[in-house]
């Protein structure tokens, strides 16, 4: 099983930043944390690395029932979704699997939770 659900999209990196962002939206989610890891890693370390962008993505609604049924699953909040610029151009977006990731855990409360986002997060990847 994979642990992640991805694809390849076209336009330019921002441009697509901004459609994962209004799919994110439609569905629910809530954009908590952005992270430019290009621009991080410049200030940090002073190395140059590709357009990749982490979003922090939670549904209220799925984030209260995954710990309602888990009280430790807040270590695997929120899900992330990542944009990043490949090499030869092509722009990439991927979603953390939940229901892999959650997988571990073995709470069939949770599984429940996980298939749904996960099924939320598959329509946001797939409409960018």
């Amino acid at each position: 099983m994979s642990y992640n659900i991805s694809r390849k999209t076209s336009g330019d990196f921002d441009s697509v930043v901004a459609r994962v962002k209004d799919a994110l939206k439609a569905e629910g989610f809530g954009v908590l944390t952005e992270i430019d890891v290009a621009g991080t890693l410049k200030a940090k370390i002073d190395k140059d690395f590709r357009p990749y962008r982490i979003l922090g993505a939670c549904n209220p609604a799925f984030a209260y029932e995954a710990l309602s049924a888990e009280p430790h699953i807040g270590v695997m909040l929120p899900c992330n979704v990542i944009v990043q610029r490949h090499d030869d151009g092509a722009v990439e977006v991927s979603s953390i699997d939940p229901a892999a990731t959650m997988d571990a855990v073995q709470n069939p409360a949770l599984a429940a939770v996980a298939d749904k986002v996960r099924a939320a997060l598959e329509r946001v990847v797939g409409t960018v």
